[in-house]
């Protein structure tokens, strides 16, 4: 196994990074749905992430029915960001196989080479 690089993210709005060690995770962009939660509350939808690993395959039963899910850990630090969908069983929840959930709880927004944290009303917060 090779060097491992970390991807920097661009974007004209909101960079997602780990809250521990604020490695990127995800832009703005790529948001599918807020409408989501995960363990510790709050969980967004995303098309793409990267600086993630993903562990070992599990079926778990979800609010939405039976999926089987990776937990994803942040390659800066090893913190689960949250999961990846590899399979729903129920044909309305295909949309979300090959795409990623991070949790609210577990992220911090950077712009502008600042890192912050976002509020429930949106506001940001230096760290």
């Amino acid at each position: 196994m090779g060097l491992t690089y970390n991807t920097y993210l661009s974007s004209p709005s909101r960079i997602y990074g780990c809250k521990k060690c604020k490695t990127h995770l995800a832009i703005n962009e790529d948001i599918i749905s807020r409408a989501f939660r995960g363990q510790h509350g709050k969980a967004y939808l995303f098309e793409n992430v990267v600086n993630v690993t993903t562990l070992s395959p599990q079926d778990r039963n979800m609010t939405t029915g039976r999926h089987t899910v990776r937990d994803i850990v942040c390659r800066g630090c090893n913190e689960t960001v949250g999961w990846k969908y590899d399979r729903a069983y129920e044909t309305r929840e295909q949309y979300k196989e090959g795409k990623f959930i991070l949790e609210a709880e577990l992220w911090v927004l950077c712009v502008n080479n600042a890192d912050r944290s976002v509020n429930e009303g949106g506001e940001g917060q230096r760290m």
